[in-house]
């Protein structure tokens, strides 16, 4: 199932890379150089935001439009997409399709996946419309109508799926840094980003349960309160380490919207309001820290997971206590999410190191740009130091093929790691050697 889905991955970005290599897909009518379409198609449908090409500048309305398809059904999930298409045709979805749609969409139970799907569609173009509603308010007054109409909904739909991806370009400035001190533009994606990066699961609960955190499953307990803790302590983390460095020189209140905005986005959305080269180093190592958690499993959003990284943290607190049982919420966790926890967070900071390590030996870089630029991409963020553009080849063939591990997911890559083989009746005696 895990090669299926990252197979309908790579199909649609090869599409999307024939579709933007076109002469149509530029404002100047040529060609896009293959290695760049391609780059942006991986960023596009993996959700990121990274780009070799500024938005607005490069790309005609037919690019924006063909990267705008790719983000909503990388968001969305491609099995997502087909299997609700065969629910329209008023087809039955097949065991194999359910399948493959709950791996898609971090669903853990079998039952009512039709009801699920209905609900995640639902659900994603409802705060999709609400977002656009909201944003064109600003939009179309400052563009006119139809201008303002589109960027509402370009931009709505790139934060609900964490893309990133922004049409900013034609003001001279980046992403949102215009919009700084914009209380309703800001609010907006942040409403959008956290809701994007929830879950379809989390979705679920709430609308079940309305309230009642005593009858949320706990893996709605756990993404909502870790949830919450990351997004309000880092905003409050950025606040002071930022005050004197990229807040310098503006408002408390705006210092405090900038804060709470860079919390948001750094979990995995990609817009900005502050240069992220103007970061202090303590501020770009809990950007990092952020962008490598993420959002949730089952979401649009990239990285680790809130609730790999609560297990993980919880499990590893216990261990060091001496404690084999990991209660969380009077709920005892599984053994085997404990190592499927472990093996992720390993997975992902070894692909970090490693990537880094041969960009740093080919790239003009420092160490700092370098590693915030690969956690950006292993957890498709988006976010960067401005050293995109100016990437080789094969640095930029790095980047890409971490965007696209990450958008398939760190569960999807250890399963494929640690397929079960033949195990030998015999064990092995046990060993002992020396730790720490």
């Amino acid at each position: 199932h895990t090669r299926i889905i990252a197979l309908s991955f790579a199909v649609i970005i090869l599409i999307g890379s024939v579709l933007l290599t076109l002469p149509i897909a530029s404002k100047d009518r040529t060609v896009t150089p293959f290695i760049n379409s391609l780059f942006t198609a991986v960023s596009s449908t993996c959700v990121t935001g990274l780009s070799v090409y500024d938005t607005y500048s490069h790309w005609s309305l037919f690019g924006q439009l063909v990267i705008l398809c790719m983000i909503q059904i990388g968001g969305l999930g491609f099995m997502t997409i087909i299997v609700m298409l065969s629910l329209l045709r008023k087809k039955g979805t097949s065991l194999h399709e359910r399948r493959l749609l709950m791996q898609s969409a971090g669903s853990i139970e079998m039952d009512g996946i039709n009801k699920l799907l209905k609900s995640i569609f639902a659900g994603t173009f409802l705060f999709e419309f609400v977002g656009a509603v909201l944003l064109s308010f600003r939009f179309c007054g400052q563009m006119g109508i139809k201008k303002g109409i589109w960027y509402a909904v370009f931009h709505s739909i790139s934060a609900f799926c964490n893309a990133g991806f922004d049409l900013m370009g034609q003001f001279g400035e980046t992403s949102f840094t215009d919009y700084s001190d914009d209380w309703l533009v800001n609010l907006t994606l942040i409403f959008l980003i956290t809701m994007g990066g929830l879950g379809f699961l989390v979705w679920n609960d709430l609308l079940k349960n309305k309230f009642h955190f005593r009858n949320y499953s706990l893996h709605t307990k756990i993404v909502i309160t870790t949830s919450f803790i990351l997004l309000f302590g880092g905003t409050v983390v950025f606040f002071f380490t930022e005050k004197n460095h990229a807040f310098a020189g503006t408002s408390i209140p705006n210092q405090i919207l900038c804060s709470f905005f860079q919390s948001a986005t750094t979990r995995t959305a990609g817009f900005f309001t502050v240069q992220q080269a103007d970061l202090s180093n303590s501020g770009s190592i809990i950007s990092s820290v952020l962008m490598l958690i993420g959002g949730s499993s089952g979401s649009t959003a990239g990285g680790i997971k809130t609730t790999t990284f609560a297990v993980f943290v919880i499990s590893n607190f216990c261990f060091a206590r001496n404690n084999d049982n990991i209660v969380v919420f009077k709920k005892r966790l599984d053994t085997s999410a404990v190592k499927q926890a472990g093996s992720i967070v390993c997975v992902y900071i070894s692909a970090v190191i490693v990537s880094s390590f041969i960009i740093c030996a080919i790239e003009p870089f420092g160490m700092r740009e370098i590693f915030y630029e690969t956690i950006s991409a292993i957890a498709t963020v988006g976010l960067s130091m401005n050293m995109t553009p100016s990437l080789s080849i094969v640095s930029k063939i790095i980047i890409a093929l971490l965007m696209y591990t990450g958008r398939i997911g760190g569960m999807s890559m250890v399963m494929v790691l640690a397929e079960k083989k033949d195990r030998s009746p015999l064990e092995r005696p046990v060993g002992k050697i020396l730790i720490g």
